[in-house]
């Protein structure tokens, strides 16, 4: 009988507990956004990248250091200009490829931090060389950083450049001779 009132009593007490905590999403506006902003990229459309970043945009590129919205153009600009197609790739062998895996997380307030909405993506990036014609396939993880006006205020690319940057300093090596 002890226990019983013991689990009664628990559950009374757990019930009446906050559940409000992180908040997971697949279909809303702010994954289905970064979706088109992907699209943007793959159709190396800079007017549209541009359109859902904050002016004020933070990248940090596999650092703790950010670089400029500038720097991040001229990035996007040399992928473009060395690589053809570019794909993003996101599924299991006998399953339907999404492009790219998308989920926003919205997480209250703690003890250390504000409220704060982050869209999390991960794909492979494959590439081919418009040069050599080899293709570069990479794992990536790219997190967005929602700010207060809607726009992107961050964004976290943790994936290792060495094909890729190798690939586009050749390119660049071989258009100036």
């Amino acid at each position: 009988m002890k226990k019983i009132l013991l689990v009664l009593v628990s559950s009374f007490f757990l019930g009446c507990t906050s559940t409000t905590g992180v908040q997971l999403s697949f279909e809303d506006d702010k994954s289905n956004a970064i979706r088109a902003h992907y699209q943007n990229y793959l159709n190396n459309d800079m007017d549209g990248l541009k359109s859902l970043w904050s002016p004020d945009l933070k990248v940090y590129l596999n650092s703790t250091e950010s670089i400029s919205l500038e720097e991040l153009e001229v990035l996007l600009q040399a992928q473009h200009a060395t690589f053809s197609p570019i794909k993003m790739s996101w599924g299991s062998e006998g399953k339907t490829d999404v492009g790219q895996w998308v989920e926003t997380a919205s997480y209250p307030p703690g003890p250390s931090n504000e409220a704060l909405t982050v869209t999390q993506t991960w794909f492979n990036w494959i590439a081919t060389s418009k040069l050599t014609g080899e293709t570069i396939k990479m794992p990536a993880h790219i997190s967005f950083v929602w700010g207060a006006d809607g726009k992107i205020s961050e964004e976290y690319h943790m994936y290792d450049t060495k094909e890729m940057i190798a690939a586009i300093e050749a390119s660049e090596k071989a258009r100036k001779e």
